[in-house]
C-alpha cells in the first residue's frame, strides 16, 4: 500500500511535509488485511512509526469520506512514557490529521489539569498522554473511553520498567473490550508478554529494520580521554563537528547544570533539560532548539526517548551510557528519517574495556579516534568559513554602496583579513588537551612541574562536592586562612566530602601556624582544614592541576594533630560540617 491509497486529507498532509513513500513500519502497518487486527511493531527508533501508527488507526476513527465522524468522545488513544514523548506524538498527529478535522488533545504532567479538562470537555477525536495523567482524568470522570475504537502504547517496555503496569492495566480495563490495541515496543520481556495476552486478540507481531541493533544512518565514534579532559573534549567536539543542533548525554542532574554553565561561559548557546526542570522550562529549552537560537542541549536520559529535532546531527555521550540499550535510545536521537548522523561516546581511560564490551553486546563497530586538537579545530574552520563566504548572495544597493566605501578606505586584503577575524571572533576558543596515552599522559605531567612543587605537602579540608565545593572560592579561602598566595598552592583534588590539596613543603610550617590563628574566624574559619595522612588517590575530577600528584616524602616529620580549638568528636573532625555524630545503639541480645 502507497500513500496515495490513503484519504484524501491523509495523502495531503503527508505530501505538504515531504513524505513520498512509505517507510518499512509504515508500510507493514497499512497492509489492508491488517486493518482490523491486534499488532505488536517493533522497530527501530527514527523508522516514523509515530506517523506509522497514526496512520494505522485511521480506519478506526475516519469515515467513508476521510473525515471524522465526531461524536465529542475519544476514538483513538496513545499512551506514551515520558510528557516530551507524548508532546511529541501530539505535534504529529496534529498535523496528520490536520486535514481530516480530528482533534487531537494531550494530557500530561506537569501541564495544566483545568485546561485538559476543558479541552476534553470540548471533545477530543484523539488523546494523547502519560499514563498517570491519564489515570488521574479516568478516576475523575473526565476522560470517557466509552466509544473507544484504538489504543496505541508507545514505548511499552518503557512504560513498564518504569513502574506503570497498574495505571496501564486501569486505562486498559476502562476501554471497550471491542478495540484495537496497538504496542509498539522495542523489546519483549515477560512482563511485555503478559501484557499482550492479556488484552490484545490474537496479535500480530511485526518487526522491521533486521537485526541490527546499531542504527544504519549513525556514525559511532569513540574518543578515549584522560579523565580530568573529559569537559575540554567535549568542547573540542562541539568545536570540531560543528553541528546546527547537538545533544550532550549526562547520567545526573547535577552534571547537566555543571556543564550547562561551562558551555555559556565559554560561549556556545546552550539549553539544559533534566528532571528538576518544570514542563515549561523543558518547552522552552526544545522551542529554542527547534528556532535555532540554541545549538546545544545538555541532557540527562529523560531526552533519550521521543525526542525528534530537526537538524540534529550530533550526540556526545559525555558520561558512558549504564548499558547497550540506553546507548541506541540516547544515540537514535540523530540519524531519523534517512538524514545522517554522528555519536561520540567519551571514554576516559580506565574505562574503555567496559565500553569495548558494551559495543560488542550491542553489535556497534565504533571508530576509535583521539580528540580533536586545536590544529584540526582551526584547519575545519577554515574551511567552513571559505565555504560560507564563496556561497552567491544577493547585495541590495544600500550594501552596495557601504562596500565601495570600505574598498576606497581598505585594501581588498585587509577587508579579507577583518572579515576573517570577525567570523572566529564569534566561535569559542579550542582547547589544549594533553597527548592521548595514558603514558604520554604521565610524561606531560612531569614537564609541565612547576617550580617549587617537586616536595610538596598534602593538606585535606572537611568540604567537598557534596557541599559545592568549587575552586573558585576554595583558593581564596586557602590563602585568607593560610596567609598564603594562589601560586604556593598546588594540585586541588575535590572529592564527595573532603578535598585535599597540596602546598610546597617549604611553606608547610608557615601554614599549618596560620591555620591555628585563623580558626573560628569569619569568612571560612568554620572549615576545618589539617595535614592529610596519605597522598589521595588521583582523582577522575582534578579541579587544578598545578603541580604533580605527589605525597609527602617517607619519614616526614608532619604528623594528624587534632587541632588545638577543635575537640576530637566535633562535627566538623567528623567529616560533616554541622552535624554531630550519631550515638550508637546498644545491640539487644537474645534472652
Amino acid at each position: 500500500m502507497t500513500f496515495s491509497d490513503l484519504p484524501a486529507g491523509l495523502a495531503n498532509a503527508l505530501a505538504e511535509r515531504g513524505y513520498e513513500a512509505p517507510t518499512p513500519v509504515q508500510a507493514a502497518v497499512l497492509d489492508p488485511d491488517l486493518r482490523e487486527r491486534d499488532l505488536i511493531v517493533s522497530a527501530q527508533t527514527g523508522s516514523g512509526k509515530t506517523v506509522a501508527f497514526g496512520l494505522a488507526f485511521s480506519a478506526q476513527i475516519l469515515g467513508s469520506d476521510g473525515q471524522v465522524q465526531s461524536t465529542g468522545k475519544p476514538g483513538a488513544l496513545v499512551i506514551a512514557p515520558t510528557r516530551e514523548l507524548a508532546l511529541q506524538v501530539s505535534r504529529e498527529l496534529t498535523w496528520l490529521y490536520q486535514n481530516s478535522k480530528a482533534r487531537v488533545v494531550s494530557c500530561v504532567g506537569g501541564m495544566n489539569p483545568s485546561q485538559e479538562r476543558r479541552e476534553l470537555k470540548s471533545g477530543a477525536t484523539i488523546v494523547v498522554g502519560t499514563p498517570g495523567r491519564l489515570r488521574d482524568h479516568l478516576e475523575r470522570g473526565t476522560l470517557d473511553l466509552s466509544e473507544l475504537a484504538a489504543v496505541v502504547l508507545d514505548e511499552a517496555d518503557e512504560m513498564l520498567d518504569m513502574g506503570f503496569r497498574e495505571e496501564l492495566e486501569e486505562i486498559l480495563d476502562a476501554a471497550p473490550e471491542t478495540r484495537r490495541t496497538l504496542l509498539f515496543s522495542a523489546t519483549m520481556p515477560r512482563p511485555m508478554e503478559a501484557l499482550a495476552r492479556r488484552y490484545q486478540r490474537d496479535a500480530l507481531r511485526i518487526a522491521t529494520g533486521g537485526g541490527e541493533r546499531g542504527h544504519n544512518d549513525i556514525a559511532y565514534q569513540a574518543v578515549t580521554v584522560a579523565p580530568s579532559e573529559i569537559e575540554n573534549a567535549v568542547i573540542n567536539l562541539l568545536r570540531f563537528h560543528e553541528a546546527d543542533t547537538a545533544i550532550l548525554f549526562c547520567a545526573t542532574r547535577e552534571n547537566v547544570r555543571h556543564l550547562h554553565a561551562t558551555l555559556q561561559e565559554r560561549g556556545f548557546s546552550a539549553v539544559a533539560l533534566s528532571g528538576e526542570h518544570s514542563q515549561s522550562e523543558r518547552n522552552q529549552a526544545l522551542q529554542a532548539l527547534r528556532d535555532r537560537r540554541a545549538s546545544v542541549c545538555v541532557a540527562t536520559d529523560v531526552a533519550a526517548r521521543g525526542l525528534d529535532l530537526p537538524n540534529l546531527s550530533l550526540v556526545i555521550h559525555v558520561e558512558i551510557p549504564r548499558d547497550a540499550e540506553t546507548l541506541q535510545h540516547r544515540s537514535g536521537r540523530t540519524g531519523r528519517a534517512g538524514k545522517k548522523g554522528t555519536a561520540v561516546i567519551v571514554v576516559p581511560f580506565p574505562r574503555r574495556r567496559r565500553v569495548e564490551s558494551m559495543l560488542r553486546n550491542a553489535r556497534i563497530n565504533a571508530e576509535w579516534i583521539d580528540a580533536p586538537d586545536r590544529e584540526a579545530i582551526l584547519a575545519m574552520d577554515r574551511e567552513r568559513l571559505l565555504k560560507t563566504l564563496l556561497m552567491p548572495v544577493e547585495v541590495d544597493e544600500t550594501d552596495r554602496k557601504l562596500a565601495e566605501r570600505l574598498l576606497n578606505e581598505r585594501t581588498p586584503q585587509e577587508l579579507a583579513a577583518m572579515l576573517i577575524q570577525a567570523h572566529r571572533a564569534k566561535m569559542p576558543e579550542p582547547e589544549e588537551l594533553l597527548i592521548n596515552s595514558p603514558e604520554a599522559q604521565a610524561a606531560a605531567r612531569k614537564e609541565r612541574q612547576r617550580p617549587g612543587f617537586d616536595d610538596v605537602v598534602w593538606f585535606r579540608m572537611d568540604i567537598g562536592r557534596q557541599q559545592k565545593a568549587d575552586p573558585r572560592w576554595l583558593l581564596p579561602l586557602l590563602c585568607r586562612r593560610g596567609h598564603i598566595s594562589r601560586n604556593q598552592i598546588g594540585a586541588i583534588r575535590i572529592g564527595p566530602r573532603v578535598t585535599h590539596f597540596q602546598i610546597p613543603r617549604a611553606a608547610a610550617d608557615k601554614f599549618a601556624d596560620a591555620l591555628g590563628r585563623t580558626a573560628g574566624d569569619e569568612n571560612g574559619g568554620d572549615v576545618h582544614i589539617e595535614l592529610s595522612p596519605d597522598a589521595p588517590q588521583d582523582s577522575t575530577r582534578p579541579s587544578r592541576n598545578n603541580g604533580p600528584s605527589a605525597g609527602r616524602k617517607k619519614g616526614a616529620s608532619y604528623a594528624k594533630k587534632p587541632h588545638k580549638d577543635r575537640p576530637a568528636n566535633s562535627p566538623e573532625r567528623n567529616g560533616v560540617p554541622g552535624k554531630k555524630p550519631k550515638p550508637r545503639k546498644p545491640k539487644k541480645r537474645p534472652v
